[in-house]
């Protein structure tokens, strides 16, 4: 996959300037019990794994690839995290509409998927400081004669549900035109922009473009944007420790060069934001 992703990379470093809501902040993304103690570090090396939750469709961040093996630019980053900790990561495909649920729940200790930073997000879970930019944008057929956001009125639209961006969509003034089907994955999504059974699907331009270039499929991306945004990986409200263990081997992954050399290998050039 290396060097065909330079498209991708492209479009994500065009996108917003990082913000600042990392674990040490005091966004409200904290735990109100603060007071009680917070074992989440701890609980995680005493098991000697990291169980991240994740959509194991969401190309290139994480998937199951062809053998069956969950792969993606998420998971490589991941599992250098987990060496560097001395411990095992272990992914865990979730449903992307109840992923709050699951990390509640102790099922899972992080959600890490191109996991878009939103501040209804920081209100279920607490997030670590953005490491990628992402924007969002409508992806359509090259002979659908569709090339603006109005010539969208009253055209079928596809999106994941639970996502950022069927939220965004919501939100938008063109949504009342639109007649909008909201799927389980944006796999389902594409696959039905293939049959034409949509006009164009909504979804993440990391996605959208690898799509492109990967499959080498007649898709294209319109130039009107409804939202940038940043990726970030959620954990549990109150897991602190657990968080800024992972940001602080985030930022000392990109500090040596081991970051660029994973983004290299999927996009073609380091798209990564933290510092």
């Amino acid at each position: 996959m290396k060097g065909i992703f330079k498209k991708i990379a492209i479009a994500a470093m065009a996108a917003a300037m990082l913000l600042s809501v990392g674990c040490g902040s005091s966004s409200s993304s904290k735990s109100d019990a603060s007071s009680s103690k917070d074992d989440s570090l701890q609980k995680v090396m005493d098991a000697g794994k990291l169980r991240l939750g994740l959509d194991a469709t969401f190309k290139p961040m994480g998937y199951t690839d062809e053998n069956d093996k969950i792969v993606g630019f998420d998971i490589d980053l991941a599992e250098e995290v987990c060496k560097r900790m001395g411990i095992k990561l272990e992914p865990v495909g979730v449903d992307w509409d109840t992923k709050e649920q699951d990390l509640n729940a102790d099922k899972i200790d992080c959600i890490w998927n191109g996991l878009s930073v939103s501040d209804e997000r920081k209100k279920q879970m607490l997030m670590s400081e953005p490491y990628m930019n992402n924007k969002m944008v409508f992806m359509v057929n090259k002979d659908s004669g569709i090339k603006s956001k109005d010539d969208l009125k009253g055209k079928k639209v596809a999106v994941q549900n639970g996502s950022t961006a069927q939220d965004t969509l919501k939100g938008a003034d063109i949504y009342s035109d639109l007649t909008v089907s909201e799927l389980g994955t944006n796999v389902e999504a594409i696959q039905q922009l293939e049959l034409k059974m949509v006009d164009a699907v909504f979804l993440d331009s990391v996605v959208a473009d690898y799509e492109i270039t990967s499959t080498g499929k007649p898709y294209e991306t319109l130039s009107d944007t409804l939202y940038e945004e940043q990726y970030a990986v959620g954990f549990k409200l109150g897991a602190n420790e657990l968080c800024k263990k992972i940001e602080d081997t985030l930022k000392e992954m990109k500090k040596d060069g081991k970051t660029e050399e994973i983004a290299k290998k999927w996009f073609g050039s380091d798209v990564t934001t933290i510092k």
